[in-house]
């Protein structure tokens, strides 16, 4: 036997779909409202992961200097006449009464000559002062004039007597003075003996005699 469908519960039913349908539609429309007033979304860059390259830029910098300030006015000079007037100088003629065959004798300045100083005594000269005829000479006058002393004799006494003397510029001996000594009056006999040699030839220093120092050894031997 065929079962008839109720008329009653298929209008349930179609209700119950025209109310969902309804809902849908006003959800969707209240959604479509939210999203037409909400603004666009904009992505936001951030720097996360980017090598820091701040030190490598290379920013040309324009730095522009004022303009030079004008060069200063030229100063106008005025030159004024003076009062002083000067008159023409006139050629000055100077008459020496001389003639074309007049002889001028020539005039001749000599060198001032140089003052050595009497005091003053050279250690060091160009030339050393030397008895006259060379040592030669000086040993002969030596043994001719030096005597042994006789106590020195007795004694045993030999060895050498220095004897420091100067040399004037005339050759003259002065100022003598014993440096080293041996006793016995050997000392006195070589201090006499230089003091009474006759003058010797001095030192000079660019040509020139001047004072100057000796030191004379005198050697006393026994045969």
């Amino acid at each position: 036997m065929e079962h008839k469908k109720h008329p009653t519960s298929d209008l349930r039913r179609w209700s119950g779909t025209l109310f969902n349908l309804g809902l849908v539609l006003s959800l969707t429309t209240v959604l479509v409202a939210f999203e037409w007033k909400a603004y666009d979304q904009v992505l936001i860059k951030t720097f996360d992961g980017m090598e820091d390259d701040w030190d490598e830029l290379d920013i040309p910098v324009t730095i522009q200097s004022p303009p030079p300030p004008p060069p200063p006015a030229a100063i106008e000079v005025i030159i004024k006449p003076d009062d002083i007037t000067i008159e023409k100088l006139t050629d000055i003629t100077l008459d020496l009464n001389t003639t074309e065959n007049t002889i001028i004798p020539e005039v001749y300045i000599p060198e001032a000559p140089i003052v050595e100083k009497i005091d003053k005594i050279n250690d060091f000269v160009d030339v050393q002062a030397m008895f006259k005829g060379g040592m030669d000479a000086w040993y002969a006058y030596l043994n001719k004039n030096l005597n042994y002393p006789s106590q020195a004799k007795r004694m045993g006494i030999e060895g050498m007597v220095i004897v420091r003397f100067v040399v004037n510029t005339d050759g003259s001996i002065q100022d003598l003075e014993l440096v080293r000594t041996i006793g016995g009056g050997c000392d006195e006999i070589a201090k006499e003996v230089i003091e009474n040699s006759p003058n010797w030839n001095p030192g000079t220093i660019g040509g020139r005699p001047v004072r100057s120092r000796m030191t004379m050894p005198i050697r006393f031997r026994l045969n």
